[in-house]
């Protein structure tokens, strides 16, 4: 047989067959005077039981460790390894299929955030504060979806927990927003802009302590390149503002030590 015969043999390409050839799975037959390979029957064979191990999931280089192990003892640690794998890709789904079965609620309500898909710690949160027009509101909103991905789970749940009081407080509520609205008015200040200082000191101020609890033993802002990155992210006096903030914030925290 041909390379194009067999490959259609055993239900795959003439390009497969050959990838198998390189990989050193599939071991190439004599070659004909004439330079083409001279397939045989238990070449069909060896091609379809490499076909039947791929389609279990087995990986090309599993696949060569079995065919390398005439007793078979190795297909059954690999096959015993492959199911267990399944196994965690079917808890990794189910609980995936949880957390969409929650988004799909949220938008059925009409509660799924503009940041979604978001952590359902992240979703109350969201969902609790008040609507808001500012710039500087939806800008703190990115940021705690950001968090949301890049925290480790447990430290993002004590992170939005500790935050919960500026939403769910009417009075603090308020005062964030009117901090926001502030910091808006900021943006096209400059860098030596007299409200910057007090600002700074509100917004800590207003900051629970819960959240300093966070705070201590972290990096200060400037000591990592998301901390540069983060304060990039606001125009030049805001992120005076917020420097200010951050650094009675660790100041706080360091007391507590």
């Amino acid at each position: 047989m041909r390379i194009g015969e067999i490959a259609a043999l055993a239900g795959v390409t003439p390009r497969t067959v050959r990838h198998y050839h390189h990989l050193g799975i599939f071991p190439e037959p004599e070659r004909l005077p004439n330079g083409y390979r001279e397939y045989g029957l238990q070449h069909a064979v060896a091609l379809a039981r490499i076909r039947r191990l791929t389609e279990l999931g087995l990986g090309l280089a599993e696949v060569r460790d079995v065919l390398a192990d005439d007793a078979g003892r190795e297909l059954a640690e690999v096959l015993r390894e492959l199911d267990d794998d399944l196994a965690r890709q079917q808890d990794a789904i189910a609980e995936r299929r949880i957390r969409l079965g929650h988004l799909i609620k949220q938008a059925g309500e009409g509660r799924l955030p503009a940041e979604g898909p978001v952590s359902p710690e992240l979703a109350g949160l969201l969902g609790a504060l008040t609507p808001s027009d500012s710039p500087m509101a939806a800008k703190d909103r990115a940021h705690l979806s950001l968090l949301d991905t890049i925290v480790q789970p447990e430290q993002r749940d004590r992170l939005f927990a500790a935050l919960r009081p500026l939403a769910e407080d009417p009075e603090t509520a308020l005062r964030v927003q009117q901090l926001y609205e502030r910091l808006d008015a900021l943006s096209d200040a400059e860098v030596d802009d007299p409200r910057i200082g007090p600002l700074g000191d509100e917004l800590a101020a207003s900051m629970p302590d819960e959240l300093l609890d966070l705070m201590r033993g972290a990096p200060k802002e400037t000591d990592s390149a998301f901390g540069e990155a983060f304060l990039a992210d606001f125009a030049p006096a805001q992120a005076a503002a917020v420097r200010r903030m951050l650094t009675v914030l660790t100041a706080r925290a360091e007391e507590l030590r």
